[in-house]
């Protein structure tokens, strides 16, 4: 019986060693999925940086004002607010895949559009319909590659979107000075078209089919992502189960978001995005030649070294998150922007009072890779992650989506604004974006800490018992 009971022991550990080994496989299909989906996270960050090294050609070519060339620029985020709206219910429609196909539909349209724009019309519908794709893609994309990849790997797999639409911006920025202003809008296009031929060689989301009830397509689905000769069944049941509960644990009204004990942790959602576009942030990326120009340094060879600043920016921030936690690296990086802003406006300044002309645009130039370095760590991309943590799942959806909204007409008025703003007075302007920043972080600097413990405690007591169901329809499939 001993031998027995220990032969058994043995032979479960070793099919449980199997079975976590499988899991944590990277195959060449997760691969290609995730390469395939982050295509259009490039072409993202080509939309974001276009008006910057654009900005002087598309106006000298097309005669635009200064208001119609700040109206082209913000209607990315006008089109970013329609695509945000709908971006949810598309995605559970259509399906992952199907969503992917729009996004591309929108963004090749709006691309080619303003590539053969005789004339401001469709200059502006191009931008716009670029915006509706960039509001999908936001999304979409890494919904689609966080549902796609191992656990393991998950986290890793995820942050290449940022890390493709960073290297989009960097494209842009690095060649727009010196590529004309229709071929790149041409090259901006051609990630989304690959993309297009790439969907119909990757899987869709087996936790999609988990929720539109097709069990066998799930495994199919995990078969494909995960090997052949792997044993799905665990994983597909774990999906199947988990989303069960999530529908059961996400009825709710619109209505119910604003009851008293969830109005704290609007307030800070909302905060947060307000704070991340009332930086003025956008206004840099969109119009960082205009800067450049008014400070006296070479457009040319400022915008190549963005370019070059721009990606190991974005890794300093996945490098430090996990280790300094969220409300730290976002209180750091609200001070190193108000340092930066305000040294901006104080450059801006000395260069209206004719002090220290040599020095003045190195000083505005060190002083804005300063602010979007701090920017890029902290306030750019973490209020995104807090909201997928702070909000309960009865909410998620409605709440999410007023947060997305807040964050896409805040940064229209902050990108259209800017220009104007910018000609009035560049020193008050960023004195004005040092008010912002520090009027703001006391909602988080303050608030912040009580919402995580309080969700904290909440998530322990809804999954609590959950994590013991999953665990054993996981080990009963596994045995």
């Amino acid at each position: 019986m001993v031998v027995e009971e220990e032969n058994r022991s043995m032979e479960e550990g070793l099919l449980q060693h199997q079975n976590d080994r499988d899991d944590r496989r990277i195959t060449a299909c997760v691969i290609l999925s995730t390469f395939v989906a982050i295509c259009s996270a490039f072409s993202y960050g080509c939309a974001a940086g276009y008006t910057s090294g654009a900005e002087t050609a598309i106006m000298k070519e097309l005669d635009l004002s200064m208001a119609q060339f700040s109206a082209f620029g913000s209607f990315l985020n006008v089109g970013g607010a329609v695509g945000a709206l709908f971006s949810g219910q598309l995605a559970v429609i259509l399906g992952r895949r199907r969503t992917l196909w729009a996004c591309d539909f929108f963004c090749v349209f709006g691309w080619l559009s303003i590539a053969f724009a005789k004339n401001v019309f469709w200059l502006d519908l191009g931008r716009i319909s670029l915006g509706i794709g960039v509001g999908l893609i936001s999304y979409v994309v890494p919904v689609y590659i966080a549902e796609i990849t191992p656990k393991h790997v998950r986290g890793a797999f995820t942050a290449s979107n940022q890390l493709l639409q960073n290297s989009g911006v960097s494209l842009i920025y690095f060649f727009g000075t010196v590529i004309n202003w229709r071929v790149m809008a041409v090259i901006g296009a051609i990630p989304c078209i690959l993309q297009t031929i790439g969907i119909f060689f990757i899987p869709e989301s087996p936790r999609w089919l988990a929720k539109i009830r097709l069990s066998k397509e799930v495994e199919s689905s995990l078969h494909r992502l995960r090997g052949k000769d792997t044993d799905v069944s665990g994983e597909a049941a774990e999906i199947q189960v988990m989303t069960k509960m999530l529908e059961e644990d996400s009825k709710s009204s619109f209505s119910d978001m604003f009851q008293k004990k969830y109005r704290r942790t609007l307030v800070v959602g909302i905060g947060l995005m307000l704070i991340q576009q009332l930086s003025g942030a956008s206004g840099i990326t969109y119009y960082s030649n205009a800067i450049f120009r008014k400070a006296g340094f070479s457009e040319r060879l400022g915008s190549m070294i963005f370019g070059v600043f721009v990606i190991p920016k974005a890794l300093v921030g996945l490098i430090l998150v996990d280790r300094w936690g969220r409300r730290p690296l976002l209180l750091a990086s609200a001070v190193g922007m108000s340092i930066g802003s305000l040294l901006i406006g104080v450059s801006f300044t000395l260069q209206q009072m004719n002090v220290l002309p040599e020095l003045i645009p190195i000083f505005v130039f060190v002083n804005i890779l300063v602010y979007f370095g701090c920017f890029a760590f902290g306030i750019g991309g973490l209020p995104w992650v807090i909201m997928s943590e702070i909000f309960p799942i009865n909410i998620k959806v409605s709440a999410g989506t007023i947060v997305a909204l807040t964050s896409w007409t805040s940064g229209w008025f902050v990108s259209y604004a800017f220009n104007f703003m910018f000609e009035w007075s560049a020193q008050g302007l960023y004195f004005l974006y040092y008010f912002f920043i520090n009027l703001d972080k006391t909602i988080y600097q303050k608030k912040l800490r009580v919402i995580f413990i309080k969700i904290h405690k909440s998530n322990i007591k809804l999954f609590k018992n959950r994590v013991r169901i999953l665990t054993f329809v996981s080990n009963s499939f596994r045995c």
